[in-house]
């Protein structure tokens, strides 16, 4: 007779145990590889900052730091560096038909010396002569947040923005651009954070050309000093400026001419400038004003457009600015004339000259642009103004006098057929006293000045910097559109290269107006615009 077998059920149970376990060891181990192979990108491992190891975060943290060595006061975005992606080429695994999204988009930045940009913010209070521009560097650069929007604005998402702190608001923002790049090699482009606008407007007034050009030749030489600049002598170089070009076109040395010479250096004349107006250079490409909007989200974005596309408007049109008495050729005292004598409920003037001007308020100049269907937009000081992309995120139609004030400068944002989101007047026909503006808006119907609302609110998105902090899924923002550009521009530079071909030639070339404004409006309708 057999031994009875007292524990098969718990041999029984052991051996479930150990199949289970290995079953759930095995799934544990494909997951992680699986991990790592959807990490690799192209032969490369991203290193995104969430998944760093203790030391590799410290390390790039003090990377980073080299970049924004001062703190900005109330940044928005305090944690800009938390999603700085790094691409290190230390891996040689290939893997077939695994794309990288970045490939030909990635960008590196230049670890300039901070004299160049952050040590500029410690002279807030002397950016500008008249202003202390101290409060203008809170939020990123956005400025102080608009605490009573007075049910003009949106309740979040609009602060009091300076025009000139373009520089600021770029670099903080392009430190969450998804590609960029540690190793250089890697770059289509390369970005160079210096302020060249913020520097110069120290000094534009009473100082002599060495001290205005100061900056220029320091940075011209350090630039010449890195490896970088070696692949492509600098033509796969871009800065970002927060003034008119016409400040860093300075011809001679004469001591009464204005600006600085920077743009006229043999090293920047290879660097593709960004800057708030171009001028007729071919490495100089304009890029909106700082608006006062400035969204998180999309569904912030969709709001407010909806809010100006839908809103019923009290005014024919409007004109926010003062006269330029004692410039030659201006406009600007016979459009206020014209506003001024207009029927009532025809014209709303803001001026920007009376004693407490309202002028650089947001809630003030919203309130006016969202109650007019057109914007009078004449040139000023120079061309452009930031007045037209105030006119823009209030859903109001831009009209222009002259076509370096919009046609040749925003080509990257603008549509080819400007006649469905503006209005073009000859500024000639305004001085000889040959067109009523009355008039000439009147002749717009309803529906025409509904589907011109409807493209100018389009525009909205394109126009605007939007929270270092965001992550537009459905829009592109100004800056989305500038480094989309700028790379393709490289990118180009490069195909011509590997032809064998001069890069050089047409990169930076002189008197290209009618060229720029061709490329927008077309041939057929260039004549129109003189």
């Amino acid at each position: 007779m057999e031994k009875p077998i007292v524990n098969g059920s718990h041999c029984h149970n052991q051996l479930w145990f150990i199949i289970r376990a290995s079953f759930v060891f095995c799934l544990v181990l494909l997951c992680l590889d699986y991990s790592v192979l959807s990490g690799v990108k192209n032969g490369v491992f991203p290193l995104v900052s969430q998944s760093f190891s203790g030391s590799q975060k410290t390390n790039n943290a003090t990377q980073l730091a080299a970049i924004d060595e001062i703190s900005v006061p109330n940044p928005i975005s305090s944690d800009a560096h938390q999603d700085f992606p790094f691409r290190e080429n230390n891996y040689n695994i290939t893997l077939a038909n695994v794309t990288d999204p970045c490939s030909g988009k990635y960008i590196y930045v230049h670890r300039l010396p901070t004299r160049f940009n952050n040590g500029i913010l410690r002279d807030c209070r002397n950016l500008i002569k008249w202003f202390n521009m101290c409060p203008s560097l809170m939020n990123s650069g956005f400025g102080p947040k608009v605490v009573k929007p007075q049910g003009v604005l949106s309740r979040k998402n609009w602060f009091e923005t300076n025009q000139f702190m373009l520089e600021l608001i770029f670099h903080q923002r392009i430190k969450q651009y998804k590609c960029l790049t540690n190793d250089s090699s890697m770059a289509s482009a390369v970005y160079v954070p210096f302020y060249a606008g913020l520097d110069v407007g120290r000094y534009l007034w009473g100082y002599n050309t060495s001290v205005r050009d100061s900056a220029a030749y320091g940075v011209s030489d350090w630039l010449r000093k890195q490896h970088e600049w070696n692949r492509m002598f600098g033509q796969d170089h871009f800065f970002v400026a927060g003034r008119i070009a016409w400040d860093f076109r300075r011809q001679t040395n004469n001591e009464s001419e204005w600006g600085s010479k920077l743009m006229n250096l043999p090293e920047f004349m290879n660097i593709t400038m960004l800057s708030i107006e171009s001028s007729s250079w071919s490495n100089e490409f304009a890029i909106p004003y700082p608006t006062y909007f400035h969204p998180l989200r999309n569904i912030n974005v969709v709001h407010w457009q909806k809010r100006t596309r839908t809103r019923k408007r009290r005014y024919l049109f409007c004109f926010a600015g003062a006269p330029r008495s004692t410039m030659k050729g201006s406009i600007r005292g016979e459009i206020i004339n014209q506003c001024l004598s207009a029927p009532n409920r025809t014209c709303k003037f803001l001026d920007c000259k009376a004693e407490g001007n309202k002028c650089d308020a947001p809630v003030e100049v919203i309130k006016v642009f969202r109650d007019c269907n057109f914007c009078l937009q004449p040139p000023g000081d120079s061309y452009t103004r930031r007045s037209t992309f105030d006119s823009i995120i209030s859903g109001c139609i831009p009209v222009f006098f002259h076509p370096y004030s919009a046609y040749a400068q925003y080509i990257w944002y603008f549509p080819k057929n400007y006649t469905k989101y503006s209005v073009y007047i000859p500024q000639n026909d305004i001085k000889n006293g040959n067109v009523s503006i009355n008039r000439v808006l009147s002749r717009f119907s309803e529906h025409r000045i509904s589907e011109m609302r409807k493209e100018v609110v389009k525009l909205i998105p394109k126009v605007i910097y939007a929270n270092p902090k965001s992550r537009f899924e459905r829009f592109e923002d100004a800056i989305d559109i500038a480094l989309k550009k700028v790379t393709e521009r490289v990118n180009k530079v490069g195909e011509v290269m590997k032809e064998g071909k001069d890069p050089s030639v047409d990169f930076a070339a002189g008197n290209q107006w009618k060229l720029k404004l061709a490329g927008i409006v077309g041939d057929q309708a260039l004549e129109t615009l003189f």
